[in-house]
């Protein structure tokens, strides 16, 4: 689509412009179809993160920490914190992915406060023809971070019960050997539940506001009337998430935790 069609949009064809990805297909069918902006907005937003933490870390002295330093250690010590009241076994994993989730996330959720205008039209004149901006608004990257927490909680509880242990769990508890099938049935309920749920809260929550957003943008669109509407809605719902955002991070990362201790600890 080029920059000049893009005001000849009607508001539903406007939203659902900017709600549709940049993909690429790797081979037959849906499921070799790549999420291109998801992919690399996530991977740039994951290098940034780093390169900040090794920026406050770069020149930390043990004195007088300067402003950046600063910041860093006490996130970090939050998120340490955080993971130290929560997870009572002993890898020392878990801070590391816990730091990784929350700030990764965060970055990723910020990306809601630019307008998608600001992304997505600079692109077109590039002829990039999509670009959804925020790739915690699309349910592959949700799902896909939700995955690796649930691979990560089958490997901690294979270490710290062993594969006989583990199997001796999934079929006996809750209920004891008589009720095999029951427990076998629940547990799977269970150990599938868990990164689905991960994955939609976050999606839900992200999409529903870039939605939100948008209509807004939509309204701002007609006449001053509306300029002023979609201005006072569009100043709440921004101070509303300003809320939303560091709290999904902060729930997402929770439960990661939880989880993972869960899957240490007997049944």
């Amino acid at each position: 689509m080029a920059a000049g069609e893009h005001h000849e949009l009607t508001p539903t064809s406007y939203i659902q412009h900017h709600l549709q990805n940049l993909t690429a297909s790797v081979g037959e069918g849906n499921f070799w179809t790549l999420h291109v902006d998801t992919l690399i907005t996530s991977f740039a937003l994951g290098l940034v993160i780093v390169f900040a933490f090794w920026a406050g870390t770069r020149k930390a002295t043990a004195g007088v920490p300067g402003k950046w330093q600063a910041f860093v250690e006490i996130m970090l010590e939050f998120v340490d914190k955080q993971v130290r009241d929560t997870y009572h076994g002993s890898s020392k994993l878990v801070t590391p992915i816990a730091i990784t989730l929350f700030f990764w996330i965060l970055l990723m959720n910020l990306l809601k406060m630019i307008p998608a205008d600001f992304i997505a039209l600079p692109l077109e004149m590039l002829g990039v023809p999509y670009w959804k901006p925020v790739p915690t608004a699309d349910v592959n990257a949700t799902l896909g971070m939700s995955i690796s927490v649930f691979f990560l909680m089958l490997i901690f509880a294979l270490r710290s019960k062993g594969l006989g242990g583990f199997t001796h769990e999934f079929l006996t508890a809750p209920f004891g050997k008589w009720m095999m099938p029951f427990n076998l049935l629940l547990n799977i309920v269970e150990w599938l539940s868990k990164p689905v749920s991960l994955a939609m809260r976050l999606f839900g929550n992200m999409f529903g506001g870039e939605i939100v957003f948008l209509l807004i943008w939509v309204l701002g669109g007609a006449g001053l009337l509306g300029a002023l509407a979609g201005g006072a809605f569009g100043l709440g719902w921004m101070l509303f998430h300003l809320l939303v955002i560091p709290l999904q991070a902060f729930i997402f990362m929770m439960l990661s935790i939880v989880y993972l201790s869960l899957s240490e600890e007997a049944h």
